[in-house]
């Protein structure tokens, strides 16, 4: 895929999200076909948040939870979750998430999203101890 402007803000936007670590894990081999789906992924999805408009990090964050957890998509809540505050998402308004989801998407989906919590913050911690 072609370096566009729109590729560079997405990529961009993804690293000032997720971390340089994750993304510099996840950098895709000599594997031609693999680094395409990477910049088409990073592109569709990180390229939204590279969008002007009225909603805020912290807003798109939010949204990413509620829908991840919706799909039952638990590893990539895991993963927006454990970056949120990045995005200026605080633990308070995570917890307040789960109620909506269960709320409008189900009790399993709002369980399995409370344990996904549940592991991040324990690594949180963890990690902190580990200093």
């Amino acid at each position: 895929m072609e370096d566009s402007e729109d590729l560079r803000a997405a990529r961009a936007v993804r690293r000032a999200v997720l971390g340089d670590a994750y993304v510099d894990g996840t950098a895709a081999g000599p594997d031609t076909v693999a680094g395409e789906f990477q910049d088409y992924i990073t592109t569709m999805a990180w390229g939204v948040w590279a969008r002007e408009g009225a909603l805020t990090s912290r807003d798109r964050s939010l949204l990413v939870m509620a829908m991840t957890a919706a799909l039952g998509r638990m590893e990539e809540f895991r993963l927006h979750a454990s970056s949120a505050h990045r995005a200026g998402v605080g633990d308070a308004e995570v917890d307040e998430l789960l109620f909506q989801v269960a709320a409008y998407c189900g009790a399993p989906a709002g369980v399995a999203a409370r344990r996904s919590i549940n592991q991040v913050r324990a690594a949180r911690e963890q990690k902190g101890a580990g200093r």
